[in-house]
């Protein structure tokens, strides 16, 4: 039992802030749709920052649990946060003006690339370990670690 906590503690930790972080948005919309008795524009903005987050949100989370359990755990989890910010940012940026949220929307599919390719690569990896015998997950993870530092630059 603690070898498998110790091998996805990580991505729990960061699926229990996504989900808070989904609560929070339900909430920003139930108090829009509370203030106004009358749909209005910020509200039509809140519920649809909200609906297209939630459905992004099942992508995320297969693509970052995939990555950390083929790959590495440290780098899909950092992602995940990274992921998360962006997000939040998507949402308040939608709330204001939809132009302000386009450079959150665009960051988030960048995220979401680079835990999808830690996926491919983890499962190749694994697939030339059991037929051929060749384990390069050391050197993958190393690279994957350097490399989800560059998920920062915009």
């Amino acid at each position: 039992m603690d070898i498998v906590v110790q091998n996805i503690y990580l991505l729990v930790i960061v699926t229990l802030i996504s989900v808070l972080q989904n609560a929070f948005f339900a909430l920003k919309v139930e108090k829009e749709c509370i203030s106004q008795n009358i749909r209005t524009s910020a509200f039509e903005r809140v519920s649809c920052a909200n609906r297209n987050c939630m459905d992004s949100y099942p992508t995320f989370l297969a693509v970052m649990w995939c990555a950390g359990l083929c790959l590495s755990q440290a780098p899909a989890a950092f992602a995940g946060i990274i992921y998360l910010v962006v997000r939040q940012k998507y949402f308040v940026g939608y709330m204001g003006q939809t132009s302000q949220s386009t450079p959150g929307y665009l960051f988030g599919k960048r995220i979401l690339f680079f835990l999808f390719l830690m996926c491919i690569v983890g499962i190749f990896n694994y697939l030339l370990m059991r037929y051929y015998g060749s384990d390069y997950k050391e050197y993958v993870e190393t690279i994957t670690s350097a490399s989800s530092a560059l998920l920062l630059i915009p």
